[in-house]
């Protein structure tokens, strides 16, 4: 068994293409289709409903395009709207991929940066203390890093500065794992551990996400056939920055389409 079908990833914006590049290596076989929801970004600092009527919208796009399979790679569209939802499709989010990586690798103090949304939520506190409930768990909102990401500054004194403030209290209380709750914030992973310190484990779940995605795939007989893989990158608004951070990511260029994914037709929420 087979399926040709490409994997459906979203997210609020370039972020998730950390995910998208993840699963490539995992998959080199698969296709991709990329959708990134520039027009409403950010997710992070939405309501609950909000962020869930996005997301029921953008698994209406990836579904029509013809989608196997769908990643949720936002962190706060898998906290907020994952648990609300229910699937058509194979769906994985990646907050408990994430979450498990810490878990394993942490010595006992885990702090974890996010959106307001995602922080709000305490799904990364409740899935870590579900698999380790001795764990001392330490938890920031970074409303700033998603914004200046997609604005490109990378490895700026402004960003700098807004990253030691956000980190101090956690440096303060000596964390040994911090997890990026955010699929922006592996982009700023070099300054992120210039600032927490050599003894701090940084833990994204880009490869743990297509880690599980390669294992599920393969158990249900879904994987591609080998032959023409293409990936795809829709977009809502049209950014220049988009492309030159797609670029970065991927490594090479990125034709973007724009699409207009409007709003959902109907709500499958329990």
């Amino acid at each position: 068994m087979s399926d040709p079908r490409p994997i459906g990833v979203f997210d609020s914006g370039v972020g998730g293409l950390t995910v998208a590049a993840a699963i490539a290596r995992a998959l080199p076989g698969e296709s991709i289709l990329y959708l990134g929801d520039t027009a409403r970004l950010p997710y992070g600092t939405k309501s609950a409903d909000t962020v869930a009527r996005y997301t029921e919208r953008n698994l209406d796009f990836l579904a029509a395009r013809g989608v196997k399979a769908v990643v949720v790679a936002c962190n706060t569209a898998s906290a907020l709207a994952l648990p609300r939802l229910a699937p058509r499709l194979p769906l994985w989010g990646v907050v408990e991929p994430g979450a498990a990586r810490a878990a394993a690798a942490s010595r006992g103090r885990v702090g974890v940066i996010a959106t307001e949304a995602t922080i709000r939520s305490g799904a990364y506190a409740a899935a870590l203390r579900a698999l380790r409930p001795e764990l001392a768990i330490l938890s920031e909102a970074c409303p700033l890093l998603v914004p200046l990401v997609e604005e490109g500054w990378l490895d700026d004194a402004v960003t700098e500065s807004v990253v030691r403030r956000y980190l101090a209290p956690l440096v303060a209380a000596e964390i040994d794992t911090l997890v990026l709750g955010c699929t922006h914030y592996p982009l700023l992973a070099p300054l992120i551990a210039r600032v927490a310190g050599e003894g701090v484990t940084l833990v994204d779940s880009a490869e743990a996400v297509a880690a599980r995605v390669a294992a599920d795939l393969a158990a249900s007989g879904a994987l591609a056939p080998a032959g023409d893989r293409h990936d795809h990158v829709c977009v809502t608004d049209d950014a220049e920055r988009f492309a030159q951070l797609a670029r970065t990511i991927l490594g090479r260029e990125v034709l973007l389409e724009l699409v207009d994914i409007g709003e959902p037709r109907e709500r499958r929420t329990p």
